[in-house]
């Protein structure tokens, strides 16, 4: 599903997937990244109607340049239910 994604998309999906969780993801990667793998329209009062796959989701602009922690904990669901979260799979055994 990453194949049309470009580095800066990847960097700032890392990002949000990081543990720790990074304090300076900014708002105008997040909103890229959504408009390049779904939707992100800004309605009258300034929020941001985000649909991936069959989910949407209202998002409020940062009062800042970065997202919060609240955000980051949302867009962890709504981008691994959509299948874009890195894969956690454990490492297969050794064999000797």
């Amino acid at each position: 599903m990453e194949a049309h994604l470009n580095n800066h998309h990847r960097n700032t999906l890392e990002e949000i997937f990081a543990h720790p969780t990074s304090a300076n993801i900014e708002w105008r990667h997040v909103l890229s990244l959504l408009r390049t793998i779904g939707t992100a329209d800004e309605e009258h009062n300034g929020k941001f109607t985000v649909t991936l796959g069959d989910e949407t989701e209202m998002f409020e602009r940062p009062s800042g340049k970065d997202v919060d922690a609240q955000m980051i904990v949302d867009l962890r669901r709504m981008l691994g239910e959509a299948g874009f979260a890195p894969d956690e799979r454990p490492p297969a055994p050794r064999t000797s």
